[in-house]
């Protein structure tokens, strides 16, 4: 079947933000952006013998990050019934503005949107094939160089992110100062660390200290995983090719790693840091809150050094973002607070179909004109200090 992109649907409410699309890195920015000792080990999109695609991590192939799922990760428009075509290749058929930051402008125009918060692809890879701290930390601060430039002829309406590794989180305070001056929003995590450590370990903090100096917020958002971070009740061998399990229950590491902030009453020691937990939906957040506040109050609990329940910590600390076709959102905005979500696109990734806006109109239209300003655009402006072109 032939390749077929959908058509552009324009949102019909004013004001929506996207809280997390993605870029398409170009081939060649780490070795234009490294720094001239790393560039040897650059990331590359290399072809094996035959023809496929693999990345290249440190000067070596990585063992995972090869294939169609290199080569289509940005066909958004892809659907079961409507699949990337086989001579697909990094980028070839991406979708209008996963790559140029004009096309990105003027999809937002199309779209009906007033800005979108951008994240890598390339970037969300890497880690799993890395355990050299030093070269992850060189990696982070190359993307970081190119998104804020890529943004900053777009008037405003794209918001760099940058990305910060936990292999280092020292050298990741430092670069998310330096970041956050050239004109990042925030940064984020992925939901392991090269080290193994949790994602809100004591060992971390420095890095939780600096965006609380900064007043910007980190988010959790996933990545892919090295397979000593999956499940391991099942043998990799009987689901290393299952891709609809791995990719259903990928957030399951991202509720790992925010659970893990109340494990270390991160929240207690740093009372003004704003923590975003992203694609992970949200639909399962209020049984989780429910959930820690019972094992808090339980004589488990004891051995918490948490002063509050956990879901104080969640109104005054956290916010989590949605995806569009989420049919339990407006009773979470109604159990979990009108204040606590964004709406994130996931654009142009292809475990969602590209259909994205018309669910979030469907979705706004149920909902009162005070909450529906809140979820598409008002609460994420608030949190990340940004104030949208009129």
């Amino acid at each position: 079947m032939a390749y077929k992109a959908k058509q552009i649907h324009r949102l019909k409410f004013p004001g929506a933000i996207d809280a997390d699309g993605h870029v398409l890195e170009p081939r060649d920015v780490w070795e234009r952006y490294l720094e001239e000792k790393y560039k040897p080990r650059a990331i590359r999109i290399r072809e094996d013998a035959g023809g496929v695609e693999y990345l290249e991590i440190g000067g070596k192939p990585s063992r995972f990050l090869r294939g169609r799922l290199l080569s289509t990760i940005g066909v958004m428009d892809a659907t079961r019934n409507n699949p990337p075509p086989l001579d697909a290749r990094y980028g070839s058929y991406a979708p209008s503005g996963a790559m140029d930051p004009k096309e990105r402008v003027a999809r937002l125009d199309a779209e009906g949107l007033s800005a979108a918060f951008l994240y890598p692809t390339i970037g969300l890879l890497y880690e799993t094939d890395c355990d050299d701290a030093d070269l992850a930390q060189a990696y982070t601060c190359a993307y970081n160089r190119w998104i804020a430039e890529f943004c900053s002829t777009s008037g405003g309406r794209l918001i760099p992110i940058a990305h910060l590794s936990l292999a280092d989180p020292q050298a990741a305070a430092a670069e998310f100062e330096r970041a956050v001056k050239d004109g990042c929003r925030g940064g984020f995590v992925s939901q392991f660390a090269i080290t193994r450590k949790p994602t809100a370990h004591p060992d971390h903090d420095v890095l939780f200290a600096k965006a609380e100096e900064l007043g910007v917020p980190i988010g959790i958002h996933p990545t892919f995983e090295p397979p000593w971070a999956l499940p391991g009740r099942f043998d990799r061998k009987f689901v290393r090719n299952d891709y609809f399990y791995l990719n259903v229950t990928a957030p399951d590491g991202i509720r790992h790693a925010f659970t893990s902030f109340f494990q270390y009453a991160t929240f207690d020691k740093f009372p003004r840091l704003k923590l975003i937990v992203l694609e992970a939906g949200a639909g399962w957040i209020r049984y989780w809150l429910d959930r820690m506040d019972a094992v808090y109050e339980s004589v488990i609990g004891r051995g918490l050094a948490l002063k509050e329940r956990p879901s104080f910590y969640f109104q005054r600390n956290c916010w989590i973002s949605t995806d569009p076709d989420e049919r339990s959102l407006p009773a979470m905005l109604d159990l979990c607070g009108a204040d606590k979500f964004f709406w994130a696109s996931d654009f142009p990734h292809l475990d969602h179909p590209g259909n994205y806006v018309e669910e979030l109109e469907e979705v706004a239209e149920k909902l009162p004109e005070q909450t529906r300003a809140k979820l598409l655009g008002e609460n994420v402006a608030r949190v990340y200090g940004f104030t949208p072109r009129s």
